[in-house]
């Protein structure tokens, strides 16, 4: 089988920040990195945080002004990011832009998560408000003076 893109990046090399993952027609897949991947202090986004972060970023980017643009976000399974999906109509400086305001929407958030009612979640006593928004508060510094030449990977 064909390795898939993804898994051709060095992920040794690869630090926090956000990346362009793919682009599939008119479909662009962001790789938004929170936590260096294989880190030696075995740091990575908990189930609960990764959920939290999940319940609120969608919810932001979908009651944004580019609610059409959004198609999926979702965490990775290696639990150091999330994969976020935009039409490609979306411009690269408005998608770090809306990813930077996702941040600071988490790290501001107050009151219940959406979502976080047992009808509405079929995990919802699993999330960590304070958890998220410490990594909120990391990506923030992170993505502070991201521009558009950030958002190719690293080359070895």
């Amino acid at each position: 089988m064909k390795t898939i893109a993804s898994f051709t990046i060095n992920h040794d090399i690869l630090e926090k920040g956000m990346y362009i993952s793919r682009k599939d027609g008119d479909v662009m897949t962001y790789d938004i990195r929170m936590k260096k991947p294989n880190n030696p202090e075995k740091d990575y986004l908990s189930p609960a945080c990764a959920h939290t972060i999940e319940h609120l970023m969608a919810t932001f980017m979908r009651n944004s002004v580019y609610t059409n643009q959004v198609i999926y976000v979702g965490p990775m399974g290696c639990q150091t990011g999330f994969y976020v999906l935009f039409r490609e109509t979306l411009t690269e400086q408005e998608a770090i832009q809306l990813v930077r305001n996702s941040f600071d929407y988490i790290l501001n958030f107050e009151g219940e998560i959406p979502g976080s009612q047992r009808k509405e979640c079929g995990q919802y006593l699993l999330h960590n408000l304070p958890e998220a928004k410490e990594t909120a508060a990391d990506m923030l510094e992170v993505l502070k003076n991201w521009t558009p030449e950030n958002l190719r990977y690293p080359s070895e």
